[in-house]
């Protein structure tokens, strides 16, 4: 007899599982930020510990084998998600304490490692429960999916803690009391995929006698290696690095900048306005500018289109500079300038994307992207960890006049890297790094 659960439909746990998978992200890597800067907590704590957040998705690739050993991707889907579910209660309860800081910090780290590990399961998990028809069908309902999760997160939720800010008169308990909502909302997640996940007869549990420690981490060595024997491995690695150098430091202040009281520099902006203009109208910059950039790349192919999308992502930080020197407190004014960064932003992170998916092509090329994707994480999470330092030498105005004096290594890299005049319109790829990269 079939199993009813096997055959319940995608559209009932492929939408929640990419809504889930999206969220913790958001919230580890940019609500925190929002929320350790109403806290009080100074700018440069704030990008250099956050910063340390990227770490689980830069040596993913290392762990991923063991989530392939043991049990199934069902089980690990599950047990990451009533985890994230309890990890979000903690920060909730350990805000009011006296060095919460500190505390939230080590859950927080926590938070990521276990996101970190879900993104494993549940991407192995789609690829265990579909057929590879309903693989290409569903790649854009997850990604739209995710993308919503980012709104949800970065915007959403931001404007319920600043509502819970001046509702109830607390910065601590407004925060507590969302992350709450987030904690409550996992476990009803947990609740539901537990009902509606389906059992495939692809995912089973591997026994002890199967697994050949020895054998698999051979393998994952010549994979490595292999990597690393790549032509124009050199360049290669300096473009996954530094592409980004200036948008790394950029991310971290975006924030604390609009936060920050206008004697200090900053726009002196609600965390509700912040919800609105960075975390909603600059989500649909972001989507907007990588759906055009895509649309593009695909006519033209990424050698024609690099130098475009490099310029865009560098010159649109100027939208900050001018925001810095003339702090306007017109809230269309600050959105549109937000809207355009963020727009260029997604339209020079595609050939990024596009240069990923072109060096990963051959043989292993699934766990080649892999490692390409952990670069592009050690690449953020570098520059940002000394942004917050530069921004308190420099102020804000100086700060992204840095940012921008910064993109000539952009350039300077796209200079040297090395892609074949043949390449041309590259196949879409389904992974989600790209969406989690997009969303910063």
């Amino acid at each position: 007899m079939i199993d009813f659960r096997n055959r319940i439909s995608p559209w009932y746990w492929i939408p929640s599982l990419y809504f889930a998978q999206g969220l913790p992200y958001v919230m580890v890597m940019t609500v925190s930020v929002i929320m350790y800067k109403r806290l009080g907590i100074s700018n440069t704590d704030i990008a250099l510990y956050t910063s340390w957040l990227y770490l689980p998705w830069v040596i993913k690739p290392f762990w991923s084998p063991i989530v392939d050993m043991f049990k199934t991707k069902r089980l690990w889907v599950l047990a990451t998600q009533i985890l994230m579910g309890a990890g979000f209660a903690g920060i909730a309860l350990t805000l009011p304490a006296d060095n919460f800081f500190r505390i939230t910090l080590a859950v927080f780290w926590l938070l990521a490692f276990t996101s970190a590990t879900h993104d494993i399961a549940s991407d192995g998990f789609y690829m265990l429960a579909l057929d590879v028809k309903e693989q290409s069908f569903f790649v854009g309902i997850r990604s739209t999916f995710y993308r919503i999760a980012t709104i949800a997160g970065q915007g959403g939720l931001v404007v319920v803690a600043g509502w819970l800010e001046k509702s109830t008169g607390s910065i601590t308990t407004a925060w507590s009391s969302t992350f709450l909502v987030v904690a409550a909302l996992f476990v009803l997640i947990f609740g539901y995929h537990t009902a509606v996940l389906p059992k495939p007869d692809s995912d089973t549990t591997v026994t002890r006698e199967r697994v050949r420690v020895s054998a698999l981490f051979r393998e994952f060595g010549a994979v490595f290696s292999s990597f690393f024997k790549k032509r124009h491995i050199v360049t290669a690695i300096l473009f996954l690095l530094l592409y980004r150098f200036p948008e790394a430091q950029l991310v971290k202040l975006i924030n604390p900048f609009l936060l920050d009281a206008v004697e200090k520099g900053g726009l002196g902006m609600s965390t509700e306005d912040v919800g609105i203009a960075y975390g909603t109208i600059g989500i649909i910059g972001l989507s907007a500018g990588g759906i055009i950039g895509g649309i593009c790349a695909a006519r033209g192919g990424l050698a024609k289109w690099l130098w475009p999308m490099a310029w865009s992502l560098s010159l649109t930080c100027l939208a900050f500079v001018f925001l810095a020197y003339f702090q306007p407190q017109n809230f269309a004014v600050i959105s549109a300038c937000v809207f355009v960064e963020q727009f260029g932003y997604g339209f020079g992170f595609t050939a990024y994307m596009l240069f990923m998916i072109y060096f990963s092509q051959g043989e292993h090329k699934t766990a080649h992207y892999a490692l390409c994707t952990a670069f592009m994480a050690l690449g953020m999470m570098l520059p940002g960890m000394a942004a917050g330092w530069i921004q308190e030498m420099l102020g804000y105005e100086r700060f992204f006049v840095w940012v921008m004096i910064c993109c000539a290594i952009t350039i300077a890299v796209c200079a040297f890297v090395k892609i074949d005049a043949d390449y041309g319109s590259a196949p879409k790829h389904s992974d989600t790094e790209e969406n989690r990269a997009e969303a910063k």
